[in-house]
Parts: C-alpha cells; sequence; structure tokens
C-alpha cells in the first residue's frame, strides 16, 4: 500500500473550556501556521529528532500536530459508505489503524523536510464569512530550492478549526484513500480492511 504523504491522527482530549474558546477563535490559516510552526520548532530543538529518528518524530507529530486534526472524520470519508454498515467496535478498529498510518506516514515526510533552510509560505487567507464552516489553506513548503504547494481542508468544530484533508501534488488525501478502501471493501469487506491496516502498521 502506498501511503499519501502527510497525513494522521490520534484520539485527543478536549481542551478545557477557556482554552477551547480561545482556539475557537482564530481563523483556519491562524490555527494551520500556529500548528506548523509549533511541530518544526519542536523537531528542530530535539536532538534525535533534528537527527531524523522518525520515532522521536512520530512521538512530535501525535503531540504537537494531532490536536489540530480530526482524522475521524477523514477516516468516515475515506471508508465511504460502508462506515454506515460497521458496528461502534469497527469504526475504532477504523479509525485506530487509519490514524496510525497517516501518524507515521506525516512523521517520515517531516523527517525529509525538517533542514533548517525549509521554509513554509501561506496563500492568501480564505475569505470566509462568519458562519463558514469549511475552509481550504494553501501552503507551499520551500526545501533546498525545491517548492511544494499543500492545501489543507479544514473544518470549524466547537473546539476550533480541525484539520481533515490534504492535497499534495493535485490529489486529495481522501479521494486517494477512498480508491484503495473501496477495493479492499468489495472483497473482504470492513473486518479484512481493518485486518489490512492493522498488518501494514506492524510491518517494518
Amino acid at each position: 500500500m502506498k501511503p499519501t504523504p502527510f497525513l494522521l491522527a490520534l484520539l485527543f482530549s478536549m481542551p478545557p473550556p477557556a482554552c477551547a474558546q480561545q482556539v475557537a477563535g482564530r481563523g483556519p490559516e491562524q490555527v494551520l501556521r500556529g500548528t506548523i510552526d509549533k511541530v518544526m520548532t519542536a523537531i528542530r530543538q530535539d536532538p534525535a529528532a533534528r537527527a531524523g529518528d522518525p520515532e522521536r518524530t512520530l512521538e512530535i507529530v501525535r503531540r504537537d500536530f494531532l490536536p489540530s486534526t480530526d482524522f475521524m472524520l477523514t477516516t468516515q470519508y475515506a471508508v465511504g459508505s460502508a462506515w454506515a454498515r460497521a458496528t461502534p467496535a469497527q469504526r475504532t478498529a477504523l479509525f485506530r489503524e487509519f490514524q496510525t498510518l497517516l501518524a507515521r506516514t506525516y512523521a517520515i515526510q517531516l523527517t525529509q523536510i525538517q533542514q533548517e533552510n525549509t521554509q513554509f509560505r501561506y496563500g492568501p487567507a480564505p475569505a470566509a464569512s462568519a458562519n463558514a464552516t469549511d475552509a481550504v489553506v494553501k501552503t507551499t513548503v520551500i526545501t533546498g530550492g525545491a517548492a511544494m504547494p499543500i492545501d489543507y481542508r479544514m473544518h470549524r468544530t466547537d473546539a476550533g478549526w480541525k484539520i481533515y484533508d490534504i492535497n499534495m501534488m493535485g490529489a486529495w488525501m481522501i479521494q486517494v484513500y477512498r480508491r484503495q478502501f473501496a477495493a479492499r471493501l468489495a472483497s473482504e469487506g470492513i473486518d479484512g480492511l481493518i485486518k489490512y491496516l492493522a498488518a501494514h502498521n506492524g510491518g517494518p
């Protein structure tokens, strides 16, 4: 299985009400910029992560990136119509295995772009009304003279804006995984997809 770069999610605790209110007041670009800055600063200040240690980088991803994501929603969209047929236990298992895949993939990608000269540039802030619930924030990652556009789709939650989809090289993550999952679901069902993801996550 060829994972799509840049994506992941762990279950995370809701912040205290005052903190949630503060986060909820930030726009999608502010949330994304703050999240990326926090992750890259942590990697550059950690000797193991700075040296490219994927496990230490994964710890930073779980701590500093995942609270800004809603990959339960990502899992639901990627699984598609089969989500409605899944039991609560199956949904939990799908989410757990999928977020593990995404977290590790994101961490691996970060080990490749954490050089000191890496820059993140942000497109114009998305024009959105006060009642908007969905937004796309455009960014460009520049490393060693090479530029890679990355778009983040975010939605508004009670705890603020959360990332749930990412576009790299013209492909939205949810669309890519939905195609992969559909073939597995058609041949092996929900439990087959869970086993497949678990086996993939347990590999080297």
